[in-house]
């Protein structure tokens, strides 16, 4: 099997397993974004505006990656492959910054008003915990 070939379908295998560890994820953690403890933090609300400004970034890399597939399944050259891969996690990584940030200035200060600043940043650190490698 050439390297592309491999490539293609560690991709299949990664991507079916990511399924699988999303679904198990949304069962334990979700709807009420419970940390683990019982306790609830706040509803997470954000304006329309950042919303719609990182679904439109999340569409763009689905994008790129459906071009990445299709440059699987043309047999590209390796190199090219994994320089649009690269591109993807920039892109991923741009956007996990952006979430990060509202975050912080939106629930964090929130959650502070709130008076329940504990139980954000315990979820914000088993968040990150699981996010950073």
């Amino acid at each position: 099997m050439n390297g592309l070939n491999r490539l293609a379908k560690e991709s299949l295998t990664i991507s079916q397993q990511a399924e699988h560890s999303h679904s198990q994820d949304v069962d334990n953690e979700h709807p009420d974004h419970a940390d683990g403890t019982g306790e609830l933090a706040h509803p997470h609300i954000h304006s329309e505006e950042s919303l719609r400004r990182i679904a439109n970034r999340l569409s763009r890399i689905e994008g790129h990656i459906r071009g990445i597939k299709t440059m699987v399944q043309q047999n590209s050259p390796c190199p090219d492959v994994l320089l649009q891969i690269a591109a993807v996690r920039g892109a991923l990584d741009k956007v996990a910054r952006i979430v990060l940030d509202e975050h912080l200035t939106e629930c964090i200060g929130r959650a502070a008003q709130e008076g329940n600043i504990d139980v954000e940043i315990k979820q914000l650190k088993a968040a990150l915990d699981r996010f950073l490698p």
